[in-house]
């Protein structure tokens, strides 16, 4: 073996190197952790600070969230129960009728679809749902028009060919205005027929009005109860300014009525139009259709079904 031989100045700049090395702080070294092992303990303390903060922002977060959905339904709200409003008018040949326009109390000018029937039979007075159109109707028309039932279907404030904007009190104040028009019109005997949000507005003229009976197909209790169903997480009670409310007017309506509902109806639960049902004054009668939903439900047994009650109800006044 060689001998090593080792100058002073080679030492002196061994030590250097080594201790210049040493100062130097390495991420993972044993210099790292001894500089840092004293921020420790503020390092954790202030990731328990970032933590509670996050734990108050994130409630906080979720609460601002939740006014703004609330806040936004809330102004939103008829553009959400009345879809069917706004649209373009009536077009002036429509598959079936004659375009009618009615004046209501308040100056609003209603446009409607009138099929004239023979004096001596009911006419049936319709009020629609809040996405549908009076020329939607033309089936029901042709059906009644063979038995030489008329039929008038009118378009709500706000809906095509109507002016003004729709609210609970003014499609109230069209159903009586429709009711007036139309007995002002014809010797017939009227009968009122709702459909879905339309219900309401039948259940209402009914009461107030001489109807010779009423046909309420997927009724319900009130638009607010519907509404609750639909939003259980939203405060409906304090927001809803529309609601509709058939269970506080069913007992003024002393007429023959009959209720139509689809078992499969997931817009108006059946458990709400059965509901209504039980409230109702006498006479009643209640047909549930098990394969109908709540688009669907008009068909040709359905529509055979209101053609017998209406032709029925005649029978009864004669």
């Amino acid at each position: 073996m060689g001998t090593i031989v080792v100058s002073t100045s080679s030492l002196w700049r061994c030590f250097v190197h080594i201790f210049a090395r040493l100062g130097t702080p390495r991420r993972n070294g044993p210099r790292f952790a001894a500089k840092n092992s004293l921020a420790l303990p503020n390092r954790r303390v202030h990731s328990v600070v970032s933590t509670t903060k996050y734990l108050l922002i994130l409630p906080l977060m979720a609460v601002i969230a939740y006014m703004a959905l609330v806040g936004l339904v809330y102004l939103s709200q008829r553009a959400l129960l009345y879809p069917g409003a706004g649209a373009a008018p009536i077009a002036e040949h429509a598959g079936w009728g004659e375009t009618v326009h009615i004046k209501t109390p308040d100056g609003e000018m209603l446009q409607g679809l009138y099929s004239q029937g023979d004096d001596d039979k009911p006419c049936v007075l319709l009020f629609f749902g809040n996405g549908d159109r009076v020329n939607n109707y033309e089936f029901l028309a042709q059906a009644l028009a063979t038995r030489s039932i008329g039929l008038l279907v009118i378009s709500y404030r706000g809906y095509p060919g109507s002016t003004g904007s729709p609210s609970e009190q003014g499609l109230l104040t069209d159903g009586i205005a429709a009711f007036d028009w139309l007995s002002a019109r014809t010797r017939s005997e009227i009968v009122v027929l709702g459909r879905s949000l339309g219900t309401g507005v039948a259940v209402n003229t009914a009461g107030k009005r001489p109807a010779v009976g009423v046909i309420l197909v997927s009724p319900y209790l009130s638009v607010l109860s519907v509404a609750q169903t639909h939003y259980p997480f939203l405060p409906v009670e304090v927001l809803l300014k529309d609601r509709f409310r058939s269970d506080l007017n069913i007992t003024k309506v002393r007429q023959p009525k009959l209720f139509l509902h689809g078992r499969l109806d997931d817009s108006i639960p059946l458990s709400s139009g059965e509901a209504l049902y039980r409230i109702a004054p006498e006479p009643k009668r209640m047909l549930i259709y098990d394969a109908a939903g709540h688009n669907d439900i008009f068909n040709d047994r359905m529509v055979g079904d209101v053609i017998r009650f209406v032709e029925a109800l005649k029978g009864n006044g004669s």
